[in-house]
């Protein structure tokens, strides 16, 4: 349920290919913090991708997801820049009612 959610939150309105990146690293760092523990990581991430891929050349910023888990299944380990995003403004409710 949780990564129906995350892939959800991935498709909302990304105005620039840097938010798109923003928004393809949080979904994966929120993927990432409630994996389940009984399950194997490489199937999960297969789960992942399978659910995420349609979505994949129509959202950039699921495409960042996609690009991420797919690296993550490839070895060997590497850090990869998960940053979070700098706090700016982006138009407050103002702008939230302009997208609806």
């Amino acid at each position: 349920m949780l990564l129906e959610k995350t892939i959800h939150g991935l498709q909302a309105h990304s105005e620039t290919p840097e938010r798109a990146e923003e928004l393809g690293r949080m979904g994966f760092l929120q993927w990432l913090a409630f994996l389940k523990g009984n399950q194997g990581y490489a199937v999960q991430a297969q789960e992942a991708l399978d659910k995420a891929a349609p979505f994949e050349a129509t959202d950039p910023s699921v495409a960042v997801f996609c690009t991420l888990v797919r690296r993550s299944l490839k070895g060997p380990m590497a850090l990869a820049d998960l940053s979070v995003p700098r706090p700016t403004r982006r138009g407050g409710a103002r702008e939230r009612r302009r997208l609806l």
